[in-house]
């Protein structure tokens, strides 16, 4: 079976048809997620072909399903399955067990999605290539020699390389979206309160938000539309109505924030983009977003001090790993030293030090204010434009090991994704060509606050033009 050129879409026509079985397929991806060479899987769940099994069980009875019904999809691992190992990539939580379903996966069983097994992903979330996970670094499906980005690289690398149909990740400043990008697919970070983060292991929770990534805009949406809703575990949801795509017809272009810094082969697929949207009749502007420039900054202080208080709960006591100490306090210090990764602990020393007295002020308290200007000049933009074009990242995906040692640089990795949790509005990535040498190139679609419906249609009209 050749599935590489199958979406979630054409393949529920398919188990609807009766010409494709649920366990057929799920046969065929268990087989394909075991020879995984890119260290992208966690862990294969043995038991996918009993759900497949009652699908077409089912299916057979005449049963009215969802398009998900019988679609294998990987899941990134902090993100709670009932009965399942979610270890976040981390020896603090290797052989945690999760006690309960998180809302979205409550809602892919409900919808009869087979989970295929979960996904290996930067430690808690923090990175932007996976170089970070305890359990070694996810290749890129284009170029085993580099990253596939982070933090979500294994749910996007499973999806690049078709060891499932689609998969689900978390966005905190970029997290399904770089990563995406660098491997070629599409990556939603919807509009925040959207999506229930009940059941995400927390990072930054003003910034998370779980998202599709999936083959095609079309995969995105069908997904988005399962996992979205209210959920009473989460107050921050809303249950606002999605807007309706606007006619406007109008994109806007930060110019003087993506002029510079950008990747030869990126800046040229850019301007290749930009030409297009024209084509398509869409009136391309330059926008002002004044505040942007010290969105990075802005991040990395309210980021490290948000995962740095969620954090505290690893202590080695309730839960996870455990080390022996003489005293109640050097068993924490033991605990954690030895179960958190460097990275994760520089994050947690750098959001510890900006909430502490004398300098909460000075720092977090100012990023807030930062961070509402960043929210104003969005909202001013939209006004204008039915949604802001930008790169994904500066340049293609870079080699593994070659900015490990250097945080800052790693860091602004995230310079076009981070605007976009902080100001809470949607975005997507999708493939905008190639470099020379093959690497996959994405550009970025930013909207309004619940302006997902707009975001699918124009990113759906550049797919059809470019495929």
């Amino acid at each position: 079976m050749d599935t590489t050129n199958l979406t979630i879409s054409g393949v529920a026509k398919k188990l609807a048809s009766g010409e494709l079985t649920a366990v057929a397929l799920t046969e065929h991806y268990l087989a394909k997620a075991k020879g995984d060479n890119l260290n992208a899987y966690l862990e294969v769940f043995t038991d996918a072909l009993v759900q497949a099994k009652l699908i077409d069980e089912r299916r057979a009875k005449g049963e009215k399903l969802s398009p998900l019904a019988g679609v294998p999809l990987a899941i990134k691992n902090n993100i709670l399955i009932k009965g399942k190992i979610a270890s976040c990539a981390s020896k603090i939580l290797a052989n945690y067990t999760a006690s309960y379903d998180a809302a979205v996966i409550s809602k892919l069983k409900e919808a009869g999605a087979i989970l295929l097994g979960r996904t290996n992903m930067d430690e808690f979330a923090m990175g932007g290539s996976t170089e970070n996970s305890a359990f070694g670094a996810v290749k890129n499906p284009k170029d085993l020699t580099r990253v596939a980005g982070g933090s979500s690289g294994g749910s996007v690398a499973v999806v690049a390389a078709d060891l499932a149909l689609g998969a689900l990740g978390s966005d905190t400043g970029g997290s399904i979206r770089q990563p995406a990008a660098f491997c070629g697919v599409v990556g939603l970070k919807p509009t925040y309160g959207l999506v229930s983060r009940s059941g995400l292991v927390a990072m930054a929770s003003s910034l998370d938000q779980i998202g599709p990534i999936t083959k095609t805009v079309a995969d995105a949406k069908l997904l988005f539309e399962v996992i979205k809703g209210v959920d009473l575990l989460d107050s921050t949801t809303r249950a606002d109505e999605l807007r309706p795509v606007s006619t406007r017809k109008k994109i806007g272009v930060p110019r003087s924030f993506v002029s510079e810094g950008l990747d030869p082969e990126m800046a040229a697929t850019f301007a290749e983009a930009e030409k297009i949207f024209k084509n398509l009749g869409y009136e391309v502007v330059d926008v002002e977003l004044p505040s942007i420039k010290y969105a990075l900054a802005c991040y990395y202080i309210i980021m490290p001090a948000e995962a740095s208080t969620n954090l505290a709960r690893f202590d080695g006591v309730r839960y996870g790993h455990h080390a022996e100490g003489k005293n109640l306090l050097e068993e924490y210090e033991v605990s954690r030293a030895e179960g958190f990764g460097p990275e994760v602990r520089r994050r947690i020393m750098l959001g510890t030090y900006v909430l502490s007295a004398g300098y909460y002020d000075a720092y977090y308290a100012k990023a807030g204010a930062v961070r509402e200007m960043i929210k104003a000049d969005y909202a001013k933009v939209f006004k204008e434009v039915d949604a802001i074009l930008t790169p994904t990242t500066p340049g293609p995906a870079f080699k593994i090991g070659e900015k490990a040692s250097d945080p800052l640089t790693m860091y602004l990795e995230d310079i076009f994704t981070v605007p976009i949790n902080l100001a809470g509005v949607p975005a997507i990535s999708i493939p905008a060509g190639k470099t020379k040498a093959g690497l996959p190139l994405g550009i970025q679609l930013t909207g309004a606050p619940m302006g997902e419906n707009t975001l699918f249609e124009i990113a759906g009209e550049f797919e059809a033009k470019t495929s």
